[in-house]
Parts: structure tokens; sequence; C-alpha cells
């Protein structure tokens, strides 16, 4: 059964956006990095899995992952995986349309946020990844949140540091996680396709509207909740 999708604002003045998966294509990076990592501590987990997993932070994502299955070595398999995706940085490249929907986003007067979870080191790495910083008005990082999506701890800071209601504001996002963390605060989220997951389970998930890639959403701009209700 689908998720009930939140209200899409009348005018929204803000947009949020996931960075791994939505705008810079890492999705798959993160797969093979959490595999590798896990597998360096003597866990075998399908990457079809893992893929299902990405969207959660770190600090859910192997308990996830192994359940009772742990061995207490959280630590250690996170900080494997850091590194490892740390040697994919200069490797990444924006998905398609990308920095067009960031500035399209300014030039129609939304505040923009990249609302991440990722660390410090991967933020700066993905924002010069995307170069488009004169695009962006704030920006969040896993220091900011206590706990990562699906609970909502960083939009909600993303909407402190900016002052807009969640009911204001539209995010985008590549994972189901990304659609519960908003539909739990009552924003509407546009799931776009290019992290993996299917415009379905996006749908099923509570997303007000799915498109392929960020350069989709640009070309559908004025018939997306972006454009308003």
């Amino acid at each position: 059964m689908s998720e009930t999708a939140p209200a899409v604002p009348t005018r929204p003045r803000a947009v949020l956006l996931d960075v791994d998966g939505t705008l810079v294509d890492s999705s798959y990076v993160h797969t093979l990095a959490w595999w590798q990592a896990l597998r360096e501590h003597g866990r075998i987990v399908p990457m079809a899995r893992i893929h299902r997993a990405i969207g959660l932070g770190s600090d859910r994502i192997v308990d996830h992952l192994l359940g009772e299955h742990r061995s207490g070595d959280d630590e250690a398999v996170v900080a494997s995986h850091g590194a490892l995706v740390a040697a994919w940085h200069e490797r990444m490249v924006p998905l398609p349309g990308a920095r067009d929907l960031l500035r399209r986003c300014h030039d129609e007067g939304l505040t923009v946020v990249l609302s991440t979870s990722a660390g410090a080191r991967d933020v700066a790495a993905l924002r010069a990844v995307l170069d488009a910083d004169e695009y962006v008005d704030a920006v969040t990082t896993s220091a900011d949140a206590e706990h990562s999506k699906p609970a909502t701890d960083i939009l909600e800071t993303a909407l402190e540091r900016i002052g807009v209601p969640a009911t204001e504001c539209v995010f985008v996002g590549d994972a189901v996680w990304d659609v519960e963390a908003a539909r739990r605060i009552a924003m509407p989220c546009i799931g776009l396709e290019c992290g993996g997951t299917s415009a379905h389970e996006l749908r099923e998930a509570g997303a007000v509207g799915t498109y392929a890639t960020p350069s989709d959403l640009v070309a559908h701009w004025q018939d997306s909740a972006l454009a308003g209700s």
C-alpha cells in the first residue's frame, strides 16, 4: 500500500536536496565501498541488499545489514567505508542536469539547501564535484544530525537554519529513506530514479512525483512540485 504524500505548497519557498545519488552519481560507489568494507571485516553481504540500504547513514546501515550478526566492529567497518569512498572522490561526476537544477531553483527564488548527512570530508568533495556553490544558500553535514534518515534530524536542522517551515518546502531525494524522512515532517518529496530506486518504489513510499534525473526534473519543472500546486 502506498503512503499518503504530504500536500504540495502553493508556492514553495525553499528546496532541500539530498546529494549522493540525487545530484552526484555516487550510489553505486557507496554500494561497492560498503560491500568491500564489510568483506574486509569478515562479512559477506550481497551488493543488491546493500544498494537497497544506501541512503541510510553510517550510524544505521551496519546494523540494518547485519542485525544480530554484528560483531562489535561497526566503527572499523564505517572507517573502512569512508576510506574506500574517499579514493573515488576525484572520479565522481554530477548526475545529468544537477547544476542546471540547482541554478533553476536559485533563479526561481527558492532558498536552496544541500541537505545531506555525509561527513565533512565527503561533503567538501561533493560540493567540488557539483561546482555550484553560487546557487546554494546552506549545507548540512553529519555533524548536524544525531540520527540519519529516515530520522528527520538533518531536515529539521536545515529548516531551522533557513527559517522556513516544512510545509513551505520541497525535498528532492533518490531513496525511500529520503521520502520517509520528509513525510514524517509533512514535507513533500520529489523522487529521482538516478540513485537506482524505481519510480514505483518512490511513489509507494509517498513521493509526490518522480523523475529519471535532475535534467528530467528541470525539463518538467512547471508540472513538478517545485513550481507549486
